[in-house]
């Protein structure tokens, strides 16, 4: 008994481990955590290190979903609590519903759902195999977590920050905490991401590990897997009174008392009938041999006839299900072609592709492989990134896009392919990175400031840091723009700061459909001084 006891504690620390480091690295408002560490808390996350294995094929950088798979042959899913974010958050919000409830005995045993568990199994297998990363956003249970973290504790954090821990601790003349910017100008990722949880909250309330073992895909593919895991939780048939009591506590509703049986495809290894149960009925040794049930016990079992039609009507309405989801269009993928009477003059934007971020390389391997975590969109220093809603049409939504109208993408830096999980946006070397062609920057004559109104501007040449934008004679003294595309590299410094409000800038980037080499912009001879001549007044 205290051994379990001593397993299930260690189990609840790591696993809080784990969901405050995560958590945390959604929440660095401050930027504190440095880069290399990304990788070292989330390369045992399943989804992610798949995806990046299938995109690098390098074991060391992308091998924890292997080592996964080894935990669960050996002690089942464990990864399921103590790895998996999404699932140790169930664990608090289940937690907190059995303070609040007056029941004993919160869980019992539940029947499977085989056919819902595999059908979403085998949709995710088949977005994967290919490329539907949309499908993937929605089912992966590290990217739901992620989008939670940032889409709703993370404003959470920057208003309790600004509004409460920074102006206490500034009175005490400490400003190593300061106000932060939130930039998050849509409200359909809140929104989503909001309804997402609540409804596994809801499921985690009142049914513990319902969507584990229901709808996760993870989940169902580790159970397959835990069927032959060397460790298991079994029973003992002799010493067993069916008191109850390790059933009311098991979260994945998998103990069968009257069959002595533990359903080892749903079992989460979260140890809470071994703590629990007072005649050690219930041990975690290696699967040598089934366990025996007393004789005089009858099964009861639904008929063969009854039972394959209720599998073969469902099967059916899953499969139209499955069908459904698995159909993709570009319905959401809107264009506004109408301007209102007031801009009849100006030219709408021509985006024939959005800007994705530096070390995408092309927009279809990005929408493959890219889950949509917001790891990179809660990391960009500069708020540049953004989920997506209609910019890659249905594939890719919720996946992050470089937006201009929030901010531009800062010359220096290069988190974004240094943190991304999956291998979706691939590391840059600073030097590459800054000759990386995201897009190009177009200039449209009739909507500039400096042509409309005649008045002097120049917002977008100042910005530019390869100086492909430069300012050239125009009428009288007046200057205007003028773009050499060869050495932009499309990071929006010239579209943001442009007056001009959207949708009808004077210069906006045009994405690449893939990702190019700009040339080197020449920006002359340094100017070397000579550090040996005499102070000059």
């Amino acid at each position: 008994m205290m051994f379990y006891r001593f397993l299930k504690k260690s189990r609840v620390f790591l696993a809080l481990l784990v969901l405050i480091l995560t958590f945390v690295l959604f929440i660095d408002l401050y930027e504190w955590i440095p880069n290399e560490t990304f990788d070292s808390i989330l390369y045992l996350q399943f989804v992610p290190s798949l995806l990046h294995f299938l995109a690098v094929f390098s074991l060391t950088t992308a091998g924890g979903f292997l080592v996964v798979l080894l935990l669960t042959f050996l002690t089942g899913r464990i990864y399921c609590s103590v790895i998996c974010p999404l699932g140790i958050l169930q664990d608090v919000i289940n937690k907190i519903a059995r303070w609040k409830s007056k029941k004993k005995r919160f869980f019992k045993y539940k029947k499977a759902h085989p056919v819902l568990r595999y059908t979403f199994l085998g949709i995710m297998a088949l977005a994967i195999i290919f490329g539907a990363g949309w499908i993937v956003t929605w089912l992966d249970p590290y990217s739901i977590a992620g989008r939670t973290f940032t889409y709703l504790f993370k404003p959470l954090a920057v208003w309790l920050n600004n509004g409460v821990i920074a102006p206490a601790l500034q009175n005490f003349e400490i400003y190593s905490v300061y106000h932060v910017n939130l930039m998050m100008p849509y409200l359909v990722p809140v929104i989503l991401s909001l309804a997402t949880i609540v409804a596994i909250g809801y499921f985690a309330w009142k049914r513990g590990r319902l969507f584990c073992n229901t709808i996760c895909p993870v989940g169902t593919l580790l159970g397959v897997a835990s069927k032959f895991s060397f460790l298991k939780v079994q029973f003992n048939a002799a010493t067993c009174t069916r008191c109850g009591k390790c059933a009311g506590v098991c979260k994945s509703e998998c103990i069968d008392i009257r069959n002595y049986s533990v359903d080892n495809s749903r079992c989460v290894a979260c140890f809470n009938c071994l703590d629990t149960c007072p005649e050690l009925a219930l041990s975690l040794r290696p699967a040598t041999h089934k366990t025996q049930k007393p004789v005089d016990f009858k099964e009861a079992t639904m008929p063969k006839k009854e039972m394959q039609q209720a599998t073969d009507s469902n099967r059916r309405k899953l499969l139209v299900t499955g069908l459904a989801l698995l159909t993709g269009s570009r319905i959401y993928a809107l264009k506004k072609n109408k301007l209102p009477e007031n801009q009849k003059d100006l030219l709408l934007n021509n985006k024939e592709y959005p800007v994705t971020p530096p070390g995408a390389f092309n927009i279809k391997r990005f929408n493959d492989i890219c889950t949509g975590c917001s790891l990179c969109v809660t990391a960009c220093p500069t708020g540049v990134l953004q989920p997506s809603l209609t910019h890659y049409g249905l594939e890719g939504f919720m996946q992050p896009h470089m937006d201009y109208a929030t901010y531009f993408c800062n010359f220096d830096c290069t988190k974004c392919g240094e943190v991304c999980p999956t291998g979706a946006l691939l590391p840059l070397p600073l030097e590459e990175k800054q000759i990386t062609q995201l897009g190009k920057a177009v200039f449209v004559k009739q909507n500039c400031i400096v042509y409309t109104d005649e008045t002097v501007c120049g917002a977008c040449s100042e910005h530019c840091p390869t100086k492909a934008v430069t300012m050239v004679p125009y009428k009288d003294s007046l200057r205007i723009p003028e773009v050499d595309q060869s050495i932009c590299i499309g990071c929006g410094a010239c579209e943001y700061p442009c007056p001009v409000p959207q949708p009808y800038k004077a210069i906006y980037v045009n994405g690449n459909p893939e990702q190019q080499l700009a040339d080197k912009p020449d920006f002359g001879k340094k100017q070397e001084i000579d550090h040996e001549e005499d102070f000059p007044f």
